[in-house]
């Protein structure tokens, strides 16, 4: 459906753009249809030729907001394609009330050209987000005291081309000082800092003191028990290597006989 609502928007735009005065802005398109509440018109489409008569009379449109004006379309009752032009109304000049939003089939009444009688239009939660960016141009008191709050404020609109944005800085007029940092007092500069000590140092005017030398190496004194050969005498000559008991080619080593 999102995607059904965005196709439909920008049929809506695409015929606008035909016949909008220039540097018209399009900010949003919401789909109504008129006739009794949706409601009604379920429990009242049980009887007999009631349902029909219903439909058959009901009629389609797309609300779209410009940046200076509200434009009413029709629109087609089976693929809900954009017809022509029905009314225009400058945005100051809005005739709208008793709007209610609600859950799921809000409500407005509009005052169309050529009507005795206000028109009941009827919108579906789908187009909830636009019908809310509607409501900027909303006259004060339209809206129905039971009605669910906007997301969009009432009454104020959207500004002129040209004209800023509310919230941002107007040319010409001085605009927020920027923020201040954290510092010193004024006058007052920080007082310097101090080294941090390299570890070990010496204190101030105390050179440090030279190296001491290590006394010369001692001999061991000789274990008690201990076979020192005497002194000048070789080592008695090696015994030749002669295999262990049970190793390959000897006897008792397993798996040999």
């Amino acid at each position: 459906m999102a995607f059904l609502r965005a196709k439909q928007k920008a049929q809506v735009i695409e015929k606008l753009s035909q016949v909008a005065p220039p540097g018209e802005t399009f900010i949003a398109c919401v789909h109504a249809e008129s006739g009794p509440s949706p409601w009604l018109a379920a429990a009242l489409g049980e009887i007999p030729l009631v349902g029909l008569i219903i439909v058959l009379t009901r009629r389609y449109y797309f609300l779209t907001l410009t940046n200076s004006h509200v434009v009413i379309n029709s629109a087609n009752r089976w693929n809900n394609r954009p017809g022509e032009v029905v009314a225009a109304f400058p945005r100051h000049a809005f005739p709208v009330n008793r709007v209610k939003r609600a859950s799921i089939w809000s409500s407005m009444y509009i005052q169309m050209p050529g009507n005795s009688s206000p028109t009941r239009l009827n919108i579906h939660r789908i187009w909830r987000a636009e019908m809310d960016q509607l409501s900027a141009a909303f006259p004060p008191g339209s809206i129905d005291p039971s009605s669910q709050p906007f997301d969009t404020p009432q009454g104020q609109g959207y500004p002129m081309p040209g004209q800023p944005m509310p919230g941002q800085p107007v040319p010409g007029q001085p605009g927020i000082p920027p923020q201040q940092g954290y510092g010193a007092p004024q006058g007052q500069p920080y007082p310097p800092q101090q080294p941090y000590p390299a570890p070990h140092a010496a204190p101030q005017g105390q050179p440090y003191p030279a190296p001491q030398a290590y006394p010369p190496a001692q001999p061991y004194p000789p274990q008690p028990h201990a076979q020192v050969p005497p002194q000048g005498q070789p080592y008695p000559p090696q015994v030749p290597n002669v295999p262990y008991p049970g190793q390959p080619g000897q006897q008792g080593y397993p798996g040999q006989r």
